[in-house]
């Protein structure tokens, strides 16, 4: 079967999707279960439609057209494999809608099993498709990504599935009897589960961030048992374990579980209100969207960020893309995780740190000293302001505990509000005292939580060059957390990083690249980028031999190769004849990084590799084989072979 042919299975998937999301009214037992899955499979028609409009890019010779086939039968059964999956999830929702909402409590949990195979199904099915194959693009892989995490959570909220019941489960009709209790002793008496469609997440410098899911190499986290929830319309009881270490090989008696342990894990069921509806984890920084849904900021970020305009739980448009806060959600939360002893999601220590072990360590400071910095930072005094806020920037640069104490003293929004200070020395000491602050991995949420982010961009503006340069560095610690560098991005952070890549000092133009380096990790950030100009100082790092920012702009470049706008105007800006040049004279880093950009801009694109060809790449290249480092030795001789490729058309 040809690409084309394979791409015209994706029309019927797109109905089939469009069909799911038109089916509604769910009895009020089975609403989370129908509408979570009816979530997640709106998030696939962008992948459908990138399949349906895909075309291979080179015409298989006679020679290769037997792998090409193998290749396309392989797709095309990864395809049949999703119909399966998504016709098992519209049967199991029309159940689902025209259930009574009266039904008995075992033919609920009969339903709501379903609903977790189904999860296994489509997730197993998903991870099987051929990403690279169909050229999908990165956003629209970040986003199946998410719909597999949540899939897989679904999977498990219930407890373990081994394959064996779960494909018995899936091939009963919903309309017979299911011996329930049979499958759920089974579940919970085998514990071993194959780890089918987890990512491998291979270290490298540079990748797009995906959310966090196990591996495949047998490094599986310890599978936690959440048990089977038995209700009885005659005599109702509600049994929930929880085991970390559990004998595979025996029996796990629900009976023995300790009532009080039972207590204890019922009160730390997060409710769903406080659950992001995409997510579905507790929400840290809930925003209100122009519907009035509360979502997780980051998470709705993204969402916009990937071009959808409309609410992901009521599917109306957007009139507008505004995010307001939702401060008494917030303050809820953190009281509901104060009233359970649960950890809030901002990390809140009262002064107990915790240590790599899992262990508390007692943070040692003079709390009452810093308590009175802090409210000095508050004076209507200049000179007091100032003092303090340089006191507050020395501390919190000698310990990870005065950073702790600062942050639990209330420093961390009050600094916020100096940024604006008109007192070029309070501006500096303030943004700096930020930056170190940050270096604790809990303050940066409390960071973000103050909404510091639009007074940094500002003083990385306008500020002092020492201000500018710290609030550069200050942009790349917060985004060392992946869900901010979707908040940051969003913001105007990109183009006056740009501007101080262009214009700034030597250390300010090293702090700006760093930084857009690291939110450029998103997928969604660089675009930003190109359109905010960063070629033209990038191509100036690369030809100016005095700017001895060849390697940061090396690094920058490859991570921007991997984006469709990004690779455009890397090739429009000439910049192909400079990376040849590169390999032939620059240091062995620099030889390397450039093999590496190349390849993105010349895989899958006979244009850009026919240039290549014409510049004479194929000499450096060759000697890059012969004498280049391991990673420049691979990215070179997979040059050579497309270029090969090229030449026998």
């Amino acid at each position: 079967m040809a690409g084309g042919d394979v791409g015209r299975l994706a029309q019927p998937l797109l109905d089939l999707v469009h069909d799911i999301g038109r089916i509604r009214g769910f009895p009020d037992v089975l609403k989370r279960d129908c509408t979570d899955l009816l979530r997640r499979v709106a998030l696939l028609p962008n992948l459908f439609e990138e399949i349906r409009d895909f075309k291979p890019d080179f015409h298989p010779s006679a020679s290769t057209s037997s792998s090409s086939s193998s290749s396309s039968s392989s797709s095309s059964s990864c395809l049949m494999d999703l119909m399966v999956a998504l016709q098992a999830a519209k049967r199991l929702l029309l159940v689902a809608g025209n259930s009574d909402s009266n039904m008995f409590a075992d033919v609920a949990v009969k339903i709501t099993f379903q609903f977790q195979c189904v999860a296994w199904q489509l997730e197993r099915a998903l991870g099987n498709l051929p990403y690279d194959h169909f050229n999908i693009s990165d956003e629209v892989r970040e986003q199946v990504e998410l719909v597999r995490a949540q899939l897989r959570r679904a999977t498990e909220r219930n407890g373990p599935l081994t394959p064996k019941v779960l494909c018995r489960a899936l091939s009963q009709p919903l309309d017979n009897e299911l011996d329930l209790l049979e499958l759920g002793n089974r579940a919970l008496g085998s514990l071993h589960i194959e780890n089918m469609g987890n990512v491998d997440h291979e270290y490298q410098p540079m990748v797009d961030i995906v959310p966090n899911v196990n591996d495949d190499k047998g490094r599986n986290a310890e599978q936690m048992i959440h048990g089977l929830e038995r209700s009885r319309s005659s005599s109702p009881t509600s049994v929930v374990c929880i085991s970390s270490e559990v004998d595979a090989c025996k029996g796990y008696n629900l009976a023995n579980k300790n009532p009080e342990e039972i207590k204890r894990v019922d009160s730390v069921v997060v409710p769903d209100d406080f659950r992001c509806p995409i997510s579905l984890e507790l929400m840290r920084d809930p925003v209100i969207v122009a519907t009035g849904q509360t979502y997780e900021r980051s998470y709705i970020q993204r969402w916009i960020d990937c071009g959808n305009k409309t609410c992901p739980k009521t599917q109306q448009k957007l009139q507008n893309l505004t995010l307001t806060p939702n401060y008494v959600l917030r303050s809820l939360i953190t009281q509901w995780c104060e009233k359970h002893n649960t950890e809030h999601p901002m990390g809140s220590v009262n002064r107990r740190r915790r240590k790599s072990d899992g262990t508390f360590h007692d943070v040692i400071g003079d709390k009452e000293a810093i308590d009175a910095l802090v409210r000095n930072l508050s004076s209507q005094l200049v000179e007091e302001q100032r003092t303090a806020a340089t006191k507050i920037r020395s501390l919190s640069k000698r310990s990870t505990d005065n950073r702790i104490l600062i942050a639990e003293a209330g420093a961390i929004p009050v600094l916020v509000n100096l940024l604006t200070a008109e007192d070029v020395g309070t501006q500096e000491n303030a943004v700096t005292s930020i930056l170190n602050l940050s270096i604790y991995e809990n303050n940066k949420g409390l960071i973000m939580l103050a909404g510091a982010v639009p007074s940094i961009v500002q003083v990385l503006k306008v500020g002092s060059m020492e201000a500018r340069e710290n609030a550069a560095a200050t942009l790349f610690s917060l985004s060392l957390v992946d869900e901010n560098k979707i908040i940051v991005g969003a913001s105007e952070a990109i183009p006056a990083l740009v501007e101080l890549l262009q214009n700034g000092s030597t250390r300010g133009k090293k702090d700006a690249a760093t930084a857009l380096f690291n939110l450029c990790i998103y997928q969604g950030n660089k675009g930003r980028a190109v359109r905010a100009g960063i070629l033209v100082p990038l191509m100036k790092m690369l030809t100016d031999s005095s700017s001895c920012m060849v390697d940061e702009a090396l690094t920058v470049l490859s991570v921007l190769s991997s984006h469709q706008d990004g690779k455009a105007a890397i090739a429009k800006a000439s910049t192909i004849h400079v990376l040849i040049d590169l390999m032939r004279t620059g240091l062995p880093r620099n030889k390397e990084n450039a093999a590496a950009i190349l390849l993105s801009l010349c895989k899958k694109d006979a244009e850009n590799l026919a240039c290549l060809g014409r510049l004479g790449g194929i000499i450096p290249l060759t000697e890059l084989v012969k004498g280049g480092t391991e990673r420049a030795k691979r990215k070179a001789s997979s040059l050579l072979k497309h270029l090969q490729k090229l030449q026998q058309l």
